[in-house]
């Protein structure tokens, strides 16, 4: 049994730059690029080796990039010998299909065009019930509970001890972030997100997302995939299905899926993909376990050698 997961990163870890050294130096990262390019319709590649940076902040162009990117170097680190199979993999948000892809259960472009559309409703659904999200650090999660219920907000993200998102309107955001500051939160940010992702306000971008989802095809994952909101591993195309549909408007439930990964014997994290976001949650969660990045061409040498 391995005792190694690969975890794929979510929105908030891009860079311009990302992959570039993978697409000059992999044909197998460089095909992964040239198949986003054609199945979106645009140079996603540019955009991620050259940026703007503002354009490559938009929701829409965000989570196809990551994903490209993310699979980029998963393609390049098994083409350079890196023939480890892991136990589970998992991913935060729009990782969880980066993870998908690894585990055969989603074509790569199939899983891009959904990224795209995921994108594209989450966005809009943005626009039309304006929001936003704020981490909190450093407040238990029945107090943060408590400040919800009482602002109409919902938790969004449990990503590590310390570290709590909260979703919700514009005003009820507000609200809360001042609430859970008198309540003993040590720090309360605005994350730089369109919308108010992992709630209610995402219900129509789900509803669309459910007519995507239907003209993919979706196979048994070969690695259990540990669900964002479930904690725990599916195995089944539906089960796999289900859990990125209920994932739009439901809390990321990123700690508790580490620690069921570790609870099952895993003792080594790769992140792989743009960013250490992950790794420094993983961190917090747990001081034990080894930690491994792979997100450039470097790191990938490294890890084969």
């Amino acid at each position: 049994m391995s005792s190694v997961a690969f975890v794929f990163p979510g929105q908030g870890s891009q860079a311009v730059g990302m992959g570039h050294d993978l697409f000059e130096n992999s044909p197998e990262a460089k095909q992964v690029f040239e198949e986003a390019d054609e199945a979106l319709g645009f140079s996603l590649s540019s955009l991620c080796f050259d940026g703007p940076e503002e354009e490559l902040r938009q929701t829409v162009n965000t989570q196809p990039a990551i994903m490209t990117a993310s699979v980029a170097c998963l393609r390049a680190a098994q083409a350079n010998g890196c023939d480890i199979q892991p136990a589970f993999v998992a991913g935060h948000s729009l990782g969880e299909y980066s993870a998908l892809v690894a585990a055969g259960s989603l074509s790569f472009a199939d899983g891009i065009c959904l990224i795209q559309e995921r994108a594209r409703l989450m966005q809009r659904a943005g626009e039309e019930w304006p929001g936003g999200m704020a981490a909190v650090i450093g407040l238990d999660v029945v107090s943060l509970e408590e400040v919800c219920q009482e602002t109409g907000t919902q938790i969004a993200n449990l990503n590590s001890p310390e570290q709590v998102v909260i979703s919700g309107t514009n005003q009820g955001l507000a609200w809360a972030m001042d609430l859970a500051k008198t309540r003993g939160a040590k720090r309360v940010i605005r994350l730089k997100v369109s919308g108010a992702f992992h709630s209610p306000l995402m219900n129509p971008a789900a509803e669309g997302l459910a007519r995507a989802v239907c003209k993919c095809e979706f196979f048994p994952p070969t690695i259990p995939v540990v669900a964002n909101v479930t904690a725990e591993p599916k195995s089944t195309a539906e089960e796999v299905k289900e859990g990125i549909l209920k994932q739009v408007c439901d809390c990321v439930r990123w700690q508790p899926s580490v620690e069921y990964m570790i609870d099952a014997g895993v003792s080594t994290f790769i992140e792989i993909g743009p960013g250490q976001v992950l790794t420094g949650l993983i961190k917090r969660i747990n001081r034990d376990v080894e930690l491994i990045n792979l997100n450039n061409l470097d790191s990938i040498a490294a890890m084969s050698h």
